[in-house]
């Protein structure tokens, strides 16, 4: 077991470099500028694009789209992410996330409408992704091929377990559920609705993600409602500490910036090559649209979701910051440790929650990760089918697809029995292999998502409801467009 969590520590200082750091930051920051930060001057327009248009035979409607996208990034990041990023980087790192979650809106409008331009049809239904867009896009297939086998193992074999870890442990905390009938009980549920195709995925989706998203989101209102005179106080801590203006936590403003990065992108999304796949399934007139609607998402997972956590657990003052350079061969210092009992994670959540709704605290924040949780693996599955559908030529194989559905269940089981530790870090690789491989892609195949943005600006600023024309933009290889 040492052996293996070595391995998995190697990989994530490889993957999760200060050179993929720079990468993440960097990029958000460049087409933050090559759009004229879209993430600001279109959000009313990202808001009104939610309902503008339906669904048809081959497509979700876009507010369907963004509740799948919305499934796969709100998920144990928002819960668990957000406390282990404050134990690790201490409460500096929530700044961090903020701003790759800003900068990552960009990046998530670009991945997504490249997602849109670049569909194909399969069995009746819209497919998309990272990988599709690679190979009609940059017409490189070897590289197109190595996004897709990388994101089925992520999403099927590496990714499932840490959504069910975090469902297990909170279950387990709050109603003494063993971890093992937990994970059978989400693989069965989980069975119930992804076998249903993408269209079932989409419907069960934008029935519960605003729903569990709306409640959490008001339970930790209500919370910030009763310390609002301690916000300044919060926002001057987190502002302090990313800053390195704070004594206490001044020495770890590298793991600030490193666990808010890390944890941002494991929450969010955004340059991940995850939410192109929903982005791609979508109806819609124009792919800018859906590109703004995706931009959108990112601002309800991070600037939302993650920061009512983070508030929530800040204002008790109650939870443990690890020193990174002390951690290892068993000897572990805190620079805080309020929570000796309590390691990091959920259990963070729960405490705090605890601490304002005694009777239901515990009970509320593991109904909370089952449901964040339980979409997010729904998402990772239907992500996971897309992808073997480009691998196989949009072939439907029975015997592939049913081994890639055990396969996954299976994974929902094990990573609900297993350590949690070594299970965030086999994800965190998986998260950082998609990156990596996705951030390049849409660097290099940039110029067909700006265009598209030009002509749906010009197109707006006469007053049409914008309609995309693959040949007038001369952009080659969209074959569900008719030019």
């Amino acid at each position: 077991m040492n052996n293996l969590n070595d391995l998995i520590t190697f990989l994530n200082d490889i993957i999760w470099s200060d050179v993929f750091i720079f990468l993440c930051i960097g990029t958000g920051l460049y087409f933050s500028f090559v759009t004229k930060f879209l993430q600001v001057r279109y959000f009313k327009e990202m808001l009104k694009l939610l309902f503008k248009e339906g669904s048809n035979d081959k497509g979700v409607s876009p507010f369907q789209a963004f509740s799948i996208a919305i499934a796969g990034r709100v998920g144990t990041g928002n819960i668990a992410g957000v406390a282990t990023a404050i134990a690790m980087g201490g409460p500096g790192a929530v700044f961090w996330m903020w701003i790759i979650a800003f900068l990552g809106s960009s990046t998530a409008f670009i991945e997504a409408t490249l997602g849109q331009i670049y569909k194909v049809e399969v069995n009746g239904e819209y497919k998309g992704g990272p990988a599709y867009y690679i190979e009609k896009g940059l017409g490189v297939k070897w590289y197109a091929c190595l996004f897709a086998i990388a994101t089925i193992i992520g999403c099927v074999i590496f990714l499932p377990g840490v959504q069910s870890n975090s469902i297990a442990d909170g279950m387990f905390n709050a109603f003494e559920v063993s971890h093992l009938k937990t994970g059978i009980i989400v693989a069965v549920l989980l069975a119930l609705v992804v076998f249903g195709g993408a269209k079932r995925i989409a419907r069960f989706s934008e029935i519960v993600v605003p729903f569990m998203a709306g409640i959490y989101i008001l339970m930790t209102v209500v919370i910030i409602c009763l310390n609002i005179s301690e916000v300044p106080a919060v926002l001057k801590l987190i502002f302090s500490s990313a800053l390195s203006f704070d004594s206490t936590f001044g020495g770890i403003v590298g793991s600030a910036i490193a666990w808010g990065v890390k944890r941002g992108i494991y929450s969010n999304e955004a340059g991940q090559g995850t939410a192109p796949h929903a982005a791609a399934a979508a109806a819609t007139s124009h792919p800018a649209k859906q590109g703004l609607v995706q931009a959108f998402s990112v601002y309800i997972d991070t600037l939302f979701v993650c920061s009512a956590t983070a508030f929530i657990i800040l204002f008790t003052g109650k939870y443990n910051v690890k020193n990174p350079e002390t951690v290892g061969n068993d000897k572990v210092e805190y620079i805080v440790e309020n929570l000796p009992n309590v390691k990091e994670g959920a259990a963070f959540t729960q405490h705090a929650i605890s601490t304002y709704f005694p009777s239901i605290g515990n009970e509320f924040i593991a109904i909370a990760l089952f449901l964040f949780a339980f979409t997010t693996a729904m998402a990772y599955y239907f992500i996971a089918e897309s992808n073997y559908y480009y691998l196989s030529n949009y072939k439907k194989n029975p015997v592939l697809i049913w081994t890639l559905r055990f396969v996954f269940l299976a994974s929902i089981i094990y990573g609900a029995v297993s350590e949690g530790g070594s299970i965030w870090g086999i994800g965190d690789i998986g998260v950082g292999v998609m990156a990596w491989l996705n951030i390049i892609a849409i660097i290099l195949l940039r110029k067909p998502a700006l265009r598209a943005l030009k002509d749906y600006q010009e197109q707006k600023d006469k007053g049409l409801d914008p309609k995309f024309d693959p040949e007038k933009l001369d952009i080659k290889n969209t074959t569900e467009w008719k030019g």
